[in-house]
């Protein structure tokens, strides 16, 4: 905490190392500032949707403080677990704790169902942390996103209590709480949202990433600080788009292109999600390679396997695992680009 929230005092030395205002525990401020909006929200849509579905009409603050209350615990048992295995592999290496897993602990809540069970949670969260990051050296070293390979053990482990029809709304034991990406793409258009109700967000899903508007704030603060690089962004929403339409022209979907990049958690994915500088490639062909596939492999996972409609998730951390073989390709090239040019 101390080097969280103060400037550490060891610095680099040497000619060898760059020196600059921006460190990792500034980096991972940003990115909790720019989730900030879409957590809030999610609070208030937690509250919302509750009401809803057992029929009761309230104001705003009881509905965001239901979601506080929802959120508090989840987040408080991410923290505690997961920092939990930090600080055991930073003593058994004799190094500091490492604030990357501020972020991810961040993350966790965002992308859980509200009423899922607590102990799942931590059981998530440590093998996310243990199995991958710390085994292959903690925060810098791992290839996949640690926030969404805890929500792969809860899908593969416990898939019950992240998909079905009840998840997603808190408290909704008597009432449908499916999603109406779910909903749609098993056979249901009349469940079908607005475009606008997609883009404020006040419809069923995860904490983070229903309001679009709050998505759209946290890309632009993360854009503007160079946090997140934009070709990544813009290459998993043509990829997503591209994909969608020829689907929708084929006629093996009903949903419209951009309703695709509205719909479940494909905008939050490729804004936080996606663009995780460790486990995103590096090359600036990489990028746009490594987002286009992001984006056409998660409209063709959502199309084409109805038992898992949400296609994000596994979009990403597929293209975690090919991230370095691409940008290993890229740099090949490269370089027999350079070498034909120098014989020449």
């Amino acid at each position: 905490m101390d080097t969280f929230l103060r400037t550490p005092e060891t610095v680099t030395e040497g000619l060898c190392h760059v020196r600059d205002a921006v460190d990792m525990k500034r980096i991972m401020i940003t990115v909790m500032i720019a989730l900030s909006p879409a957590l809030l929200f999610g609070w208030w849509n937690v509250g919302l949707q509750h009401f809803l579905a057992i029929g009761e009409q309230t104001s705003f603050w009881p509905c965001l403080w239901y979601g506080f209350l929802k959120w508090l615990p989840l987040v408080i048992v991410t923290y505690v677990s997961g920092l939990g295995v930090e600080v055991l592999f930073a003593q058994i290496r004799k190094e500091e704790v490492a604030e990357g897993f501020f972020v991810t602990g961040f993350l966790i809540p965002m992308i859980m169902p509200p009423d899922v069970p607590l102990w799942i949670v931590a059981a998530a969260t440590i093998f996310a942390v243990l199995f991958g990051k710390e085994v292959f050296g903690g925060t810098g070293y791992n290839f996949l996103n640690p926030a969404l390979l805890a929500r792969a053990f809860v899908f593969f482990a416990y898939p019950s209590v992240i998909s079905g029809d009840k998840v997603w709304i808190s408290g909704a034991d008597a009432v449908t709480g499916a999603t109406p990406l779910a909903l749609v793409m098993n056979g249901h258009p009349e469940a079908m949202p607005s475009t606008w109700e997609l883009f404020v967000g006040t419809i069923p899903g995860c904490i983070g990433e229903t309001c679009k508007i709050a998505i759209l704030i946290g890309a632009a603060l993360l854009l503007f600080t160079q946090v997140a690089d934009w070709r990544i962004m813009l290459s998993v929403f043509i990829g997503g788009y591209v994909t969608a339409v020829i689907f929708r022209v084929a006629g093996l979907c009903p949903i419209t292109g951009y309703n695709q990049l509205l719909m479940g958690g494909f905008l939050f994915g490729a804004v936080f999600m996606a663009t995780d500088p460790v486990t995103a490639t590096h090359t600036r062909k990489g990028k746009y390679i490594y987002g286009l596939l992001i984006g056409i492999l998660a409209i063709l996972i959502r199309t084409l396997n109805k038992g898992y409609p949400e296609g994000m998730m596994l979009a990403i951390l597929l293209m975690n695992i090919f991230a370095p073989l691409i940008d290993w390709c890229v740099i090949q090239r490269h370089i027999k680009r350079r070498r034909k040019t120098l014989e020449v």
